[in-house]
This record gives structure tokens, sequence and C-alpha cells, in this order.
């Protein structure tokens, strides 16, 4: 259009109106976001992408990932990884200590113990037995006396088993009456098996990097678990018990090849019953390493005082998600801020159509494609590619020289930088 004095004023206001409703919508989209961020369960895109479906799955999926080595892990593996959850959990520790530099030693030393464990537990115990010998080190090599001290210890690695615990119990009797005679002895005992009760407490408590090596290593349910043994020849046989998180990985990679072959209506409703089963699987793993993390932060955070509470929650470290994170937040954030003030409107109202094209491919309603959930039925077009195409709109009229500060701006640059008539023209 040359002349957009033909453009009635209501065109005008009801494109101005759009504009500005847009970017509305986009800024308070991005404030929700933002203060979602500092809550204990914060906001992230992980979950949307993680879902992508259409030609471009791949392409948003691999957006997705938690850690700093900034591979993409749409999948989740890398939270059924014993050491990259650990060297994930050992930045978040030095995050934490440099965002509350006033924590003090014993603070810091109550946030590593949590995660990696106690060098040594004690218990006190004025007097040993003289029928307590830890002769046999094999059997105890986890407790010991500290004469000097005066305490029974076991190393921090080492835990006291319930068998362990009742042979030393055994190795000191105690009488509910005993004679005369033997009441300093038996008092002694009694001593012995209140600290021996204490210390088997005391080295139950598992660190969490132990407790996430039971649920990745330990549980044969989880891990799986290799059995030897000796068939009718006397040679050993081996015998693998594939564990959940094998499993999950096997069905990953089949449901992936058979996604890559679907044709027909019926096997992608297939796969789609298949995907379902697969997120439950996921969940059922992940879900409890999860929990230790988020129980990780919620012990460490209850150890601050109201001061070092009110500095705010530890950032993100950098990650895969973080990154996707923060392009749809600050998009979201500045590009409606510019669309409600009328200022860059026109790049602005493009760079809108692009990122809610992008939103558009994540799950696009197109032929084979699966239906999204909700209670949205589109095909082809759908509420994202109206607003691209009202922002297309948009960026093809001065709106921002209409109502906006683009207006202003080009009526002062006019009035400084204009062109001057000669003084001697009339």
């Amino acid at each position: 259009m040359q002349d957009l004095k033909r453009v009635s004023g209501l065109a005008i206001v009801l494109l101005v109106v759009v504009r500005i409703s847009i970017g509305w919508q986009f800024l308070y989209e991005g404030l929700w976001k933002h203060d979602r961020l500092l809550t204990a369960k914060p906001w992230t895109s992980a979950g949307y992408l993680r879902n992508a479906q259409g030609p471009f799955r791949d392409t948003f999926r691999n957006m997705t990932g938690d850690f700093s080595d900034m591979q993409p892990d749409p999948n989740e593996l890398g939270w059924l990884d014993y050491d990259k959850v650990t060297k994930h959990w050992d930045e978040w520790r030095d995050r934490f200590f440099d965002h509350y530099p006033d924590l003090t030693a014993g603070q810091k030393q109550r946030v590593d113990e949590a995660l990696n464990g106690k060098k040594i537990f004690v218990a006190d115990l004025k007097e040993l037995p003289a029928s307590v010998k830890f002769d046999d080190k094999d059997l105890f090599k986890a407790v010991s006396y500290d004469a000097e001290k005066k305490r029974l210890a076991t190393p921090g690695k080492q835990h006291i088993t319930p068998k362990e615990k009742q042979m030393l119990l055994d190795m000191a009797p105690v009488m509910e009456k005993p004679p005369v005679a033997q009441e300093a002895q038996n008092k002694i005992n009694k001593a012995f098996h209140e600290a021996v009760g204490k210390l088997y407490a005391r080295s139950a408590r598992l660190s969490f990097k132990e407790r996430l090596a039971v649920s990745l290593k330990a549980d044969p349910d989880r891990a799986g678990k290799v059995y030897r043994s000796r068939d009718w020849r006397g040679e050993i046989v081996q015998d693998t018990r594939i564990g959940d998180i094998e499993k999950y990985k096997v069905l990953l990679k089949r449901y992936e090849k058979n996604l890559a072959k679907a044709e027909q209506q019926f096997q992608h409703e297939h796969l789609q019953k298949q995907w379902g089963e697969l997120q439950q699987l996921r969940a059922e793993l992940v879900g409890p390493v999860k929990a230790l993390d988020t129980e990780l932060r919620t012990q460490a955070r209850e150890l601050l005082t109201a001061e070092q509470v009110a500095i705010g929650p530890v950032p993100k470290g950098p990650s895969q998600a973080g990154r996707s994170d923060a392009m749809a937040l600050y998009s979201l954030l500045i590009l409606g801020a510019l669309l409600i003030l009328g200022l860059l409107t026109r790049p602005a109202a493009v760079a809108g159509a692009g990122m809610l094209l992008s939103f558009y491919l994540v799950w696009p309603p197109f032929s084979g494609v699966p239906v999204a959930p909700g209670p949205e039925h589109s095909f082809l077009i759908n509420k994202n590619l109206i607003e691209v195409f009202a922002l297309l709109a948009i960026a093809a009229m001065p709106t921002g020289s209409w109502f906006g500060l683009d207006g202003l701006f080009s009526r002062c640059w006019s009035c400084c930088c204009g062109k001057k008539k000669p003084s001697g023209s009339k």
C-alpha cells in the first residue's frame, strides 16, 4: 500500500491495539516465567521441547539437557549416569558457596557432609570393656576404639552392618540384676552398648552420593546384576539380569528405529502408545534421582539464616536446557516491551513472528503428526500461526509511527536533522 492516508482511523486503532495486545501477552508470559525461576520448582521449557513431534522433532529435542557438558539429553539419560549426576552436584555445591559468601565454616561443612558423607563417625565411650577384643580385622575393620580420645569410631565410608553390631554387643553382655561384685563391670558394658547403638545409628546415615550409588548401581531391579555359577562340568557360567535402566535404553533405540520407518496411521498410533509407556518408565527411573537432587538443595537451604535466604536462590549452572530457557524468556520480555512501546516495531514484530513460528514447529498440526494434547483441534493452522500472520501484518504497517516511540523519534529526527530550506526561498 503506497498511500497510507487511505487507511481508516478505525483500522489504525485496531492494528495498534493488536500490536499492544500481543506485546502485553509476550511481556506478561515472560514476567511469569521469570518469577517462576525463583521458586522451588522453577519454570523450564525442557518438558515442552522434549515432547516435540513432527519434522523438526530432533532439532527441538536436542535443545534439552540439564548438565554442564552442554550435550543434548532429550531422554534424561544423564540423570541415570552416576558420574554426571555427582559432577552436577559438585558444581552446584561450589555455586552455593559462591552465592552465599558469608556462610560459616559449620554451614559449609554440613553441606559438604550431606553430599559426600562424614569422614568419620564417633561415639563417646570412657572405657572399653575388657571382654571386647578387635582381633577379627576383617569383621571389625569398620570399628575401632581410640583410648586417647575415649571414643568408638568408624570411617565415613564404612558402615556398620547389623551383624557386626550384634557381635559387638555379644562381646559385652549386660545383666538386668548383676551380682554386687559385677555391678561396676556391668555398668561399663551398658555404656558400651549405648555407644555401639549411637555409632550404628550415625553410621547408617548415607550421604547423597551413597544413596545415588545405591539407586543407580546396587539396586538389581534398576541397575541389573550379573550372576556367576558353575555348570555340570564345573565351568563358570554368567547370567545377566537386565535392569530397568538398560531396558529403558533398549526400548528407546527400538522406538526411534520404528519411528523412522513409520508411515501408516496405525503405526503412529502404536508408537504413541509405546511413547507413553516409555515416559512412564522414564519417570519411574529419573524421578527418584531428581527427588534426591531436590532434597539436597532443600536441606542446604534449611541451613541458611534469614539474611542469607533474602539473597535469593542459587543460580543455575550452564546447560543446554538453560540456554533454551534463557532464549525464550528474554525474547518474550524484550519483544513484548518493544511492541508495547512501539519502539523498533517492525524488527520486533518480525522477530516475534519468528519466535512464535518456532513454537508452532515444535508440535505442528500436520498430517501424520500425532495430535497435541489439549482442547484445541487444528489442521495446518493453529493459534500460534495466526499470531505469526498478525505480527507480519503489523511489521508491514507503520504502527509504531502511528502510536509509539518510533513516531516520536522520527519526528525528533526530522526536526533536528531534517533538511532546512534556504534562507532566501519563499
